[in-house]
């Protein structure tokens, strides 16, 4: 099939893709979902995915932006569909229609492949399907959502999670991720290759969610005695501190100076000082492009690049090097 050769949308025989709308609908999540299954790609051939956008509620919907849509299909179109894409629902904590959840356990049943896409995992959770399953959404709703659905194995580091049938991507872009993701699987690289150029994006981003959790460290209670200690660790992050330096500049006992700098801090001495140099040094790749990395990784205290390099791919799942490609000014 050539370039040349239009081929329309009512001809494919491909998978067919059922998006669904529903009030208060997540715009920029439903997007993508059309972006890369319901736009013309002539150059894919007949073999294509088909594309149908199901109204979980009856219309006109309300969308995010003040937009109203207008749904030609109802949860019927389910019965007929291979892949159900479910956008960022509504709320994390909105109840869903017990026909939805009807729809989709009996569409999984039948082998059709769910995918959720940020907030819309609170849909799947919803129907039972991610009981004892891994499961990834937008970091700021994992600690809401594990609560309330403790048999689902929430992952907040990664971008996507596929676990066969059921997929789920984290925050909004993250579904751009996982969509491409399903494009590879379906119809290959080359495939996901062209759909990624199309939206002027790599066909694999490196690294996981965890580059972008801004974690801050809990506050300190004021005039407690660890205090004045914890800030003037944060000014000597690139030295030495052992437990029994520490200790004693507290005045405790080193045992008692542990309990206490955990109770405060919600870490032990040495996780606290690996956050505080990770995020030291996340702020100088941000911010001074001019310092190389090895004297980023002595000025955050990790001593060499290759040390800071291991800590980088441990805890945020990339390198210091792509860390300052996405996130310096």
């Amino acid at each position: 099939m050539t370039d040349s050769v239009k081929i329309m949308p009512n001809t494919l025989k491909g998978p067919h893709v059922a998006v669904l709308a529903y009030d208060g609908l997540c715009t920029f999540e439903f997007g993508i979902a059309y972006e890369v299954f319901g736009l013309s790609r002539p150059e894919m051939g007949e073999g294509w995915y088909r594309y149908s956008v199901c109204g979980v509620e009856p219309g006109p919907l309300r969308a995010a932006g003040g937009l109203m849509v207008s749904v030609d299909h109802g949860l019927d179109v389910l019965g007929e569909a291979d892949l159900i894409v479910v956008p960022g629902w509504r709320a994390i904590d909105a109840p869903v229609p017990d026909a939805l959840v009807d729809a989709l356990r009996a569409a999984y049943q039948r082998g059709v492949r769910i995918m959720s896409l940020c907030s819309g995992v609170a849909v799947l959770a919803a129907s039972g399907l991610l009981d004892g399953r891994r499961a990834t959404t937008h970091w700021r709703y994992v600690a809401a959502i594990a609560a309330r659905y403790p048999d689902i194995r929430f992952d907040a580091d990664v971008l996507y999670m596929d676990e066969g049938s059921l997929l789920t991507a984290a925050g909004s872009a993250a579904g751009i991720d996982l969509c491409l993701h399903v494009v590879r699987g379906d119809f290959g690289a080359e495939a996901a290759n062209s759909v990624a150029r199309r939206l002027v994006l790599p066909p694999h981003r490196e690294g996981g969610q965890a580059q972008f959790i801004h974690a801050p460290v809990p506050q300190e209670r004021e005039g407690i005695r660890l205090g004045p200690l914890i800030e003037w660790m944060r000014q000597r992050l690139n030295e030495e501190q052992p437990i029994s330096l520490l200790a004693a500049k507290a005045g405790m006992s080193q045992r008692t100076f542990q309990r206490r700098f955990e109770s405060t801090t919600g870490h032990s001495v040495g996780e606290w000082l690996l956050m505080e140099r990770l995020r030291h040094a996340r702020q100088l790749l941000e911010r001074q492009g001019g310092i190389s990395l090895d004297d980023i990784a002595e000025a955050s205290g990790f001593g060499t690049l290759a040390t800071m390099r291991h800590h980088f791919r441990k805890r945020l799942g990339t390198s210091p090097g792509a860390y300052r490609r996405t996130f310096a000014g």
